[in-house]
């Protein structure tokens, strides 16, 4: 492949690249969670939990993470697990980018909040850098959900251009 001198259409190639890398990510994350029981069934949801209860979570997110999400803790982890999932297809194959983006966006910030806290005397640059593995996602998904990140490399773009071609032969 060759690339075009012209910039929107590298930028889009770019967006479509990083859109895909995301979403592979993502499969990868939710494979494991939806394929193995460990996560879902076995405690590995309620590990992380309080892992971020002792160790990293907002302080006005431990009220939420003790009082609804453990005592939800099955729901909520096959909630995380298909959707995990759910997001990374979406984003790979390029079909309704911009509504998981925005669950992806959601869930990148609730992680955010209940486990990237670097605590109340930590310097300000300190908690970005402790969201780190958060807040690059959830940039990733906020670029989706402002650019046109399907309009390359998915399955809403040949959807498109096949619908062109059959308008232009039935005229």
């Amino acid at each position: 492949m060759t690339l075009t001198p012209d910039p929107g259409i590298r930028n889009t190639y770019a967006l479509a690249l990083l859109r895909i890398g995301v979403g592979i990510l993502f499969l990868i994350f939710g494979e494991y969670k939806v394929f193995g029981t460990t996560f879902t069934l076995h405690g590995g949801f309620q590990f992380w939990i309080n892992k971020f209860l002792e160790g990293g979570a907002y302080p006005f997110m431990a009220p939420v993470l003790r009082g609804f999400v453990l005592p939800h803790a099955t729901s909520i982890a096959f909630l995380v697990a298909y959707g995990e999932f759910a997001i990374g297809l979406a984003l790979a194959l390029g079909i309704l980018v911009r509504s998981a983006s925005f669950c992806g966006l959601i869930f990148m910030l609730t992680i955010f909040f209940s486990s990237d806290y670097p605590g109340a005397g930590a310097p300000f640059w300190q908690y970005f850098g402790a969201s780190l593995s958060h807040s690059v996602f959830a940039l990733c998904f906020a670029a989706f959900l402002v650019g046109r990140a399907d309009s390359f490399w998915s399955l809403a773009a040949v959807r498109k251009n096949h619908s062109i071609n059959r308008g232009g032969r039935n005229q």
